[in-house]
């Protein structure tokens, strides 16, 4: 079977679908021809996805940014117990290319496309969040790389109704600083492998398993993809002022020393609301839902074609 590519026409401000023959020219240079489908609504890269792998596709590729790349791997996992034959390729386009990062695929279009046809693979884990969809009913999906709540939920959500600048790293500071601006810690309450509940205030609580969110930030230095845990890095009492003051510590990784910083190590993660105010989620760098919300680790669910 040829490589299906999974096209989101909307990333990178709309240029992906005006450029896209630049793209098809990239990719068929290193694989071949290949067959693709264009999203045209959310939902639409799973659903593609799943399609594909009925149809025998043994290499599915997404084209946009990392809430495409989330919506493709769901799609491509769709619930099975056992990793399926399948193998995940990306060609990043987006706002925030967190996952890019943490895959080692190189930002320009020859780089990763390159990637596609190397015999660099990973297998790598997942996570399975279960939430509270807007519409309040109950959800299920997969997630690569970063998934949470609190302040990094508002931010997806500033960013993913317009704010786009001519960088993601500078969309999802912009967004930050202004999610930040009058921003009040929600209560939660929250365990750890079915240990004892914990309930306080929260700035975010990201459960990790890459190392990259908000365009660039180093949220989780130790995590990795392929070791059957999250990194979980919990911020509490951190507003306007921090973020000014200890930005740089947030792009390197030193936050972890700061004592409002908390990193742990956790399979399954469980927060709930206290209180009837909504949290909001953040999943891959999309706001699909609020809490209450359970994380899994999905050990070595997908193989993926890295840098």
């Amino acid at each position: 079977m040829k490589p299906f590519l999974v096209v989101n026409p909307r990333s990178a401000a709309g240029r992906t679908g005006r450029h896209f023959d630049a793209i098809a020219r990239a990719v068929r240079a290193e694989v071949g021809e290949f067959d693709c489908a264009f999203t045209a609504c959310p939902g639409d890269g799973a659903r593609l996805a799943r399609e594909a792998v009925a149809a025998g596709a043994g290499l599915v590729v997404a084209v946009g940014g990392d809430g495409t790349a989330s919506e493709v791997i769901d799609g491509l996992v769709n619930g099975a117990a056992e990793p399926r034959d399948v193998v995940f390729g990306y060609i990043p386009r987006g706002t925030g290319g967190d996952l890019r990062k943490t895959l080692g695929i190189g930002r320009d279009l020859t780089s990763a496309a390159r990637a596609l046809s190397g015999q660099k693979m990973a297998v790598c884990d997942l996570g399975r969040i279960t939430f509270a969809g807007h519409d309040g009913t109950a959800r299920v999906r997969h997630f690569a790389n970063v998934a949470g709540c609190g302040i990094s939920g508002e931010v997806s959500r500033l960013v993913n109704e317009g704010l786009h600048l001519p960088s993601g790293k500078l969309s999802f500071m912009v967004a930050s600083a202004r999610a930040l601006v009058g921003w009040s810690d929600p209560k939660v309450r929250w365990r750890a492998d079915g240990g004892e509940w914990i309930e306080e205030r929260i700035t975010a609580l990201s459960v990790c398993n890459g190392r990259f969110f908000g365009g660039g930030m180093l949220v989780a230095p130790d995590a990795r993809m392929d070791d059957g845990l999250f990194d979980v890095v919990i911020w509490s009492s951190f507003g306007f002022a921090d973020f000014v003051m200890k930005k740089r510590m947030l792009y390197d990784g030193t936050h972890v020393r700061l004592p409002n910083t908390r990193v742990l190590q956790a399979k399954i993660v469980e927060v709930e609301p206290v209180g009837a105010a909504p949290v909001l989620l953040d999943v891959d760098g999309e706001a699909p839902g609020t809490l209450p919300a359970r994380f899994e680790i999905v050990p070595r669910a997908l193989r993926i074609r890295v840098g």
